[in-house]
């Protein structure tokens, strides 16, 4: 059995090809993400990966859309999306496959 504490991973991934990590593969990336009111990502897409966001708890604002607890999004490779927590949020986030250095900015 392997145990770890959430507040140890980096930005919430646990699973994933990357230090640290509980279960090393490339296959999928898997997260839990907190944010809080105000927090946000520049608008970004993957080339590569299906990206799965799983709304916990929380409020926030992806392309203009407004998401709340129990919202599923999913973005396709090569769409694009910005993000912000309108309030403090909780999501689980789903990377398929997990590919390192997938994530483009605009202009990329």
């Amino acid at each position: 059995m392997k145990t770890a504490k959430l507040k140890d991973m980096v930005n919430g991934w646990f699973v994933g090809n990357f230090e640290p990590s509980l279960y090393k593969t490339n296959d999928v990336e898997v997260a839990v993400k907190s944010y809080k009111a105000g927090d946000g990502e520049e608008r970004h897409h993957h080339k590569i990966a299906t990206e799965i966001t799983v709304m916990i708890c929380g409020t926030v604002e992806m392309n203009g859309i407004v998401h709340k607890e129990g919202d599923i999004i999913v973005m396709e490779p090569g769409e694009a999306t910005d993000f912000k927590a309108l309030e403090d949020a909780v999501n689980v986030v789903v990377k398929i496959p997990g590919a390192n250095n997938d994530k483009y900015q605009r202009g990329q």
